[in-house]
């Protein structure tokens, strides 16, 4: 039987940690929050307290973390994964980083003689299975690997050298982010003029309109619930991808106007304590802005 570990079962890690136990992976997890930690284990995989416990167990791991700075604690930290791994083992990065830092992280793997790959998903946790995968880094490892990747995905492509997932990535979440964003801001336009926006979802999402989109289907139909509780993907997670991919984007010499106009929503968001909650919540940030006395809040 192949082991695979997962550090971090949230909802990706945990979705993933279930596909292999059923094509009969025995997989081992950490996670540093006891509720997560307590699903996953109730769903069958083998928590364990400490990177150390899951490097003794698995030689290939999946890394699902919120941003750079867990990940170089995880990965080149006192106890971190490269003090533990076997040569030859391999770490895979599923989570949305930085190339830059995915490059560091690649570079002191291969000094250990540990693999590294960025692949990062393209897809909902829904469509799980069908997943576009983005690898980059050393195809060889990818070869290595391909046995726990290809239940998670309909396609799995090699995009370049290491951080290349990662930045093709971010690439995808501005188009996310300003989808979101535009939805929000739409959605309160609606209310402001008496249109309900629950109507409007129903209107243009059952239209031929070129502009409907899965994205658009899923954000509208939580704002027309007001069901924002139990998150897809949270305003914190969005706001954290929105701000690495401007940043890249400022390190190239460009300027992203939209994507720094994303950003600051995101941000008022935050601020405002919506963090936890999914990112369809952004258009009640935009609707606060347009109090009935013409003052913004």
């Amino acid at each position: 039987m192949a082991e695979v570990g997962i550090i971090g079962t949230g909802i990706m890690g945990l979705g993933v940690g279930r596909r292999l136990l059923e094509r009969g992976f025995r997989v081992f997890g950490r996670d540093a929050f006891p509720a997560n930690a307590e699903k996953a284990r109730q769903a069958g995989l083998e928590m364990r307290n400490s990177l150390a416990e899951v490097a003794g167990d698995a030689a290939r791991i999946i890394l699902f973390l919120p941003g750079p700075a867990e990940i170089r604690a995880c990965v080149t930290g006192a106890d971190g994964l490269l003090a533990h791994l076997p040569k030859g083992g391999a770490i895979l990065d599923m989570s949305t980083s930085s190339p830059d830092n995915t490059v560091a992280m690649a570079a002191a793997a291969g000094a250990a003689g540990v693999g590294y790959l960025d692949v990062p998903v393209l897809g909902r946790p829904s469509t799980i299975g069908n997943w576009c995968l983005l690898a980059g880094g050393d195809a060889g490892v990818l070869e290595q690997c391909r046995d726990f990747l290809e239940p998670l995905a309909g396609k799995i492509i090699h995009v370049g050298g290491p951080g290349t997932g990662h930045a093709v990535k971010l690439l995808n979440q501005l188009m996310f982010g300003a989808i979101n964003a535009m939805t929000a801001e739409m959605m309160a336009v609606a209310e402001k003029i008496g249109v309900p926006p629950a109507r409007v979802h129903e209107i243009i999402a059952g239209s031929q309109a070129s502009t409907v989109s899965g994205i658009f289907r899923e954000l509208g139909a939580r704002i027309g619930e007001e069901r924002y509780g139990d998150p897809t993907f949270t305003v914190a997670m969005l706001a954290k991808d929105i701000r690495l991919a401007v940043e890249m984007a400022e390190k190239a010499g460009c300027a992203p106007i939209v994507g720094r106009a994303v950003d600051l929503l995101n941000r008022f968001a935050l601020i405002r304590g919506k963090g936890g909650y999914d990112t369809a919540i952004l258009w009640e940030g935009v609707r606060e802005m347009w109090r009935d006395d013409g003052t913004e809040t």
